[in-house]
């Protein structure tokens, strides 16, 4: 069911490019999450498993950086900030081991999956972002695959996981926040 507008809610289009602005920069942060863990885990069995997402990560990055040339939306302040914000937490999480870098797979994944769901929900307000749901849709799969990935491949069992996850989903949520106001 297609609800109307709000008094207070954004217009579609407002609406739309803070999505864009906020998943550039979420996807961004991960692409570079992921080449800091192939900086460290480059030569090891979890290798190929990280470059698949670091490369499913690039391909939803490309499509938002194009949402956000075609629609004319500033991206976030704060790029430079999740470029190096992104690769030092993949190289702190990968030096602690595969299993920590897969931990934080985990943790920033189901954030993501949190937040997808939500802008999913917001967009049945605005029957005339189809494509936008749709993307946002298909990408929520991916994220949700990799954090399946994450725990196959043992998140659960590195140290101080509960921790880690903790501190990461906090991490995360704050910088959506930042980067859909900045």
């Amino acid at each position: 069911m297609v609800m109307s507008a709000l008094p207070g809610d954004f217009p579609s289009s407002k609406a739309a490019a803070r999505m864009i602005r906020v998943n550039q920069a979420g996807e961004y942060g991960a692409a570079r999450i992921y080449e800091g863990q192939l900086a460290v885990l480059g030569n090891t069995p979890v290798a190929s498993l990280l470059e698949h997402m670091r490369a499913q990560e690039q391909s939803h990055l490309d499509t938002f950086d194009r949402l956000i040339r075609e629609r004319r939306i500033r991206p976030t302040l704060l790029s430079p900030v999740w470029h190096v914000a992104g690769y030092a937490l993949g190289v702190l999480s990968a030096c602690l081991g595969e299993k920590s870098a897969m931990a934080c797979t985990v943790a920033i994944e189901e954030v993501i999956d949190e937040h997808y769901a939500r802008q999913s929900e917001d967009l049945e307000k605005h029957p005339d972002e189809i494509e936008l749901r749709e993307v946002i849709h298909r990408f929520r799969e991916d994220e949700r695959q990799h954090c399946e990935m994450g725990i196959e491949h043992g998140a659960a069992d590195a140290p101080a996981f509960k921790l880690m996850k903790g501190v990461i989903k906090i991490a995360s949520r704050t910088a959506i926040w930042l980067s859909t106001r900045l």
